[in-house]
């Protein structure tokens, strides 16, 4: 007897229509419009909005809160929101009758990623781990080992969860196995590629981090109302209630706030000095001419009724002014990258975690492309290049025991007196 095969095509075009129709029930309606359905035509727009400005609130209040406790309770905000996103990422291409089949298999996914977590804050925090205990004797050298012996701890760590997945392997699993090792070491390096460079930015300075967040929010706000109230053109057919009255309302509202907020930001020095270990407080140093006030006098054709005949603006002003026209005109395309992996996978939102914006990862997708613009603009355009003091000492108490430091001082001390002895 010839077996039949369990699937077939339809053949009569009446059911190959009903088959497409069938097919179509679970995409939702915005994915199925091809950038005809503007928000200004949204007949639920006022309702979402309500639950999206709530949602707002929240966030907005949750974030100033971290500002406020300082460097090490932003980098904990940070580290939640990389636990979230890899739990929307690692279960968008999860199939629960192949998990069913492999206990323990969705185990390997984070122990991967705590092992990714361990290597980059380890490589990120040992410099600054190594000063908040230097006046420890022991805690500095046990510190002093495990930052030294770090990477190779890390390796063999990774090596131990490969051969936890090479032993997991199972006949006719193979191919989904292999797709789910690959789809996890990519969502590793989305995130914590981001994560490491925002971090980074936390440390040189609060004012590197939130400036850059805050635009992000302020011109996804802006576009957002200005595409409900004026929104009539769209922008791009891959994110279809994007319209060009929203990006260029955004882009204008963002590079002026940029210019504000940096002049307001800047007078913090809480906000603007850099940690070098990881104790709690705020910090107060010396603000440096990129954040000393400037005076200019204002053009003699400003009328004489005006109050103010000069103004103050520091000179990290204009650097915001970059950072301005970078969130407002080349990270919206993190979004409109997120939206058309969305559409390829059939999804509207990455996730449910925020009541009217979707997902963590959703949130993030344009902060993660400014975390790297920001860490690399600061690094090439801010800091200053040479070799400094501080760095030399931080290489110093890196790379050498204590012994050889208290070695080292003694012969720097004997340098300098055969130096001062007149010859």
């Amino acid at each position: 007897m010839q077996r039949q095969n369990s699937f077939h095509y339809p053949s009569s075009p009446s059911a190959r229509l009903r088959h497409r129709r069938r097919s179509n029930e679970g995409i939702p309606e915005d994915l199925k419009s091809n950038g005809s359905h503007l928000l200004v035509n949204d007949r639920n727009k006022y309702k979402s909005m309500l639950i999206r400005a709530y949602s707002s609130i929240w966030m907005i209040g949750g974030f100033a809160l971290a500002i406020y406790l300082g460097h090490l309770f932003i980098m904990a905000m940070v580290v939640v929101i990389q636990i979230f996103m890899a739990r929307e990422l690692f279960n968008l291409l999860r199939r629960t009758h192949e998990d069913r089949q492999l206990p323990g298999f969705r185990s390997l996914n984070w122990y991967f990623f705590f092992t990714a977590m361990f290597f980059v804050y380890g490589r990120l925090l040992s410099q600054r781990l190594v000063n908040t205990v230097t006046t420890d004797k022991v805690l500095y050298l046990l510190v002093s080992s495990l930052v030294k012996y770090q990477m190779a701890i890390c390796y063999f760590l990774y090596i131990a969860g490969f051969m936890w997945f090479i032993l997991t392997l199972k006949k006719k699993m193979y191919k989904y196995q292999f797709g789910q090792y690959a789809w996890t070491h990519m969502i590793l390096i989305v995130v914590f590629t981001q994560s490491s460079f925002t971090v980074a930015n936390i440390f040189e300075g609060i004012f590197w981090f939130l400036l850059p967040a805050t635009l992000i929010v302020i011109n996804d706000i802006a576009a957002y109302f200005f595409g409900f109230f004026f929104g009539r053109t769209p922008l791009i057919k891959i994110s279809p209630k994007k319209t060009w009255e929203g990006f260029i309302g955004a882009s204008v509202t963002t590079i002026i706030s940029a210019f504000m907020l940096a002049h307001i930001m800047g007078r913090f020095s809480w906000l603007t000095c850099p940690r070098k270990d990881l104790s709690t407080g705020w910090l107060h140093c010396d603000p440096g001419p990129l954040f000393t006030p400037e005076y200019y006098a204002l053009p003699g054709w400003i009328p004489a009724w005006f109050p103010w005949k000069a103004v103050t603006i520091l000179r990290v002003q204009w650097h915001a002014i970059c950072l301005g026209l970078f969130a407002s005109i080349i990270a919206p395309f993190g979004g409109f990258f997120a939206s058309g992996f969305k559409r390829a996978f059939k999804i509207k939102d990455f996730g449910d975690s925020i009541p009217g914006h979707g997902g963590i990862t959703d949130r993030m997708d344009c902060q993660m492309v400014m975390a790297v613009f920001s860490y690399i603009y600061h690094q090439s355009f801010v800091v200053s290049q040479g070799i400094t003091v501080e760095s030399i000492i931080d290489q110093i108490l890196m790379n050498l025991t204590f012994d050889e430091q208290q070695l080292l001082f003694t012969k720097i001390g004997q340098m300098l007196q055969d130096r001062l002895i007149p010859q």
